[in-house]
C-alpha cells in the first residue's frame, strides 16, 4: 500500500516532486612550464558508472557548493583546492545515467601537488595533459571543452 502525504497545515494531499540532485565537480588547472602544457586532475572511478571523471560528487545537507567542491576534491585527491571561478552550470538530465543530477563546476588550482593521491571512491588519480585527454565519465568531455575555449579566451 501507497502512503499518502498531507499538508500539515491544509490537510491536502502533497504531490510527490522528482527534483534534480545537486551534485559539484572541479577542473583543477596544473599549470604546465610552457605554454600549451597545462594538465587537468582526473579520477579513475571505483565505483559504477566507471571511467575518468572531474573530481566531485553530491552536495551534502546543509553543505554550499563550493564546500561540496572543496570536500570532494580533498576526499578524492588529497588536494586541498582553492577555487577560482565557475565555469558553469551542467543539468542536462542524461548526464548521469543513475538519476537527474544538477552539477555546478568550478575551475580551481591545487595549494600543493605534493598530496595528490586516490581516495575515496577514486581508484587512481592522474594528471593528464589538456591537448591529451582520456575519454570521461557523464557530461565531463563537454565540461572540458568548455573549460579549453574558456582558457583559450584569457591565454
Amino acid at each position: 500500500m501507497e502512503s499518502r502525504k498531507n499538508c500539515p497545515h491544509c490537510g491536502g494531499e502533497l504531490s510527490p516532486y522528482c527534483n534534480p540532485v545537486p551534485t559539484v565537480d572541479v577542473v583543477i588547472l596544473v599549470p604546465g612550464s610552457a605554454p600549451g602544457e597545462d594538465s587537468v586532475v582526473l579520477v579513475n572511478r571505483a565505483n559504477p558508472p566507471l571511467g575518468w571523471a572531474l573530481p566531485g560528487g553530491f552536495v551534502d545537507c546543509g553543505e554550499t557548493c563550493e564546500g561540496a567542491a572543496v570536500r570532494e576534491c580533498l576526499e578524492e585527491t588529497g588536494l586541498e583546492v582553492i577555487l577560482t571561478g565557475l565555469l558553469g552550470v551542467y543539468s542536462d538530465p542524461a548526464r548521469d545515467p543513475r538519476q537527474h543530477t544538477m552539477s555546478v563546476v568550478y575551475t580551481g588550482v591545487a595549494r600543493n601537488m605534493e598530496t595528490l593521491r586516490a581516495g575515496d571512491d577514486a581508484g587512481e588519480v592522474r594528471l593528464f595533459p589538456l591537448d591529451r585527454l582520456p575519454r570521461t565519465a557523464f557530461d565531463h568531455d563537454l565540461i572540458l571543452a568548455d573549460f579549453r575555449v574558456r582558457l583559450a579566451h584569457h591565454a
